[in-house]
């Protein structure tokens, strides 16, 4: 009655994985010989890992990724590709996302620029950092739209606390001018308070051509680039190697 009494304890402060590893240490034989703290010790580290579990299981639906199981383990470092393998294996332990560096992926279309994107996102994932992936296209949308029903701070706010921001098809088609100043909001927001991942095919210079409005080309430009790691894959087309998506 006793033991009754505190599984449906346990399970009414949700705590079930606990709760169920109670039931199972009542029926197997080989728990009887430890002593209290070991057998405590097992339930506590029940729960602990389903709850690290299922929070990475969150983030990882939460960042909506173009490619869900992009990882880094399956990158593709072929000599033509000109990836720096030490560059990449620093970058997967984080430390820019503390440090609030970005990252600026160059190559060609197919070249897998999304899927390495979308590789350190799942990076950030495994060590609980929060990750957005989106389409430069979409989120211009979005704050436009923002504006006009009277949410933009809120959705401002939103992506300035994204502790890693996804953002594809970076500048891949000029700009209106309201579009470059909501650019430079959103740079700005995050600038040395979080990090970002920019996918473009172009380089720099072609960046200025996007933006128009030179004042604001260079406010957007000397925020990201001054603070980056860039990685320039070269080489044939992902989808024409392997039939990956970019």
């Amino acid at each position: 009655m006793l033991t009754h009494n505190t599984i449906m304890k346990l399970q009414e402060m949700h705590l079930g994985v606990m709760a169920n590893a109670l039931k199972d240490q009542l029926t197997d034989t080989t728990y009887a010989d430890m002593c209290f703290e070991d057998r405590l010790s097992f339930l506590i580290d029940a729960e602990w890992s389903t709850r690290r579990s299922n929070r990475m299981t969150r983030l990882i639906k939460k960042a909506d990724y173009a490619i869900s199981d992009a990882c880094l383990e399956n990158i593709d470092y072929s000599s033509d590709r000109s990836l720096d393998k030490s560059q990449i294996l620093r970058l997967s332990t984080c430390n820019y996302i503390l440090e609030y560096h970005n990252v600026v992926i160059l190559g060609a279309t197919g070249a897998g620029k999304t899927y390495l994107a979308c590789a350190l996102g799942m990076a950030a994932n495994r060590n609980f950092y929060t990750v957005k992936y989106l389409r430069l296209p979409d989120l211009l949308v979005e704050l436009a739209i923002s504006r006009g029903d009277g949410t933009y701070r809120t959705v401002m706010k939103h992506y300035k606390t994204v502790k890693l921001l996804i953002i594809d098809e970076w500048l891949l088609f000029p700009l209106k001018e309201s579009e470059a100043r909501d650019l430079l909001e959103i740079v700005e927001a995050r600038n040395r308070k979080a990090s970002t991942i920019f996918c473009s095919q172009f380089d720099v210079a072609g960046w200025y051509l996007k933006i128009g409005e030179p004042t604001v080309a260079d406010a957007v430009c000397d925020r990201i680039v001054n603070d980056s790691y860039t990685i320039k894959i070269e080489g044939d087309s992902m989808r024409k190697r392997t039939g990956l998506c970019e």
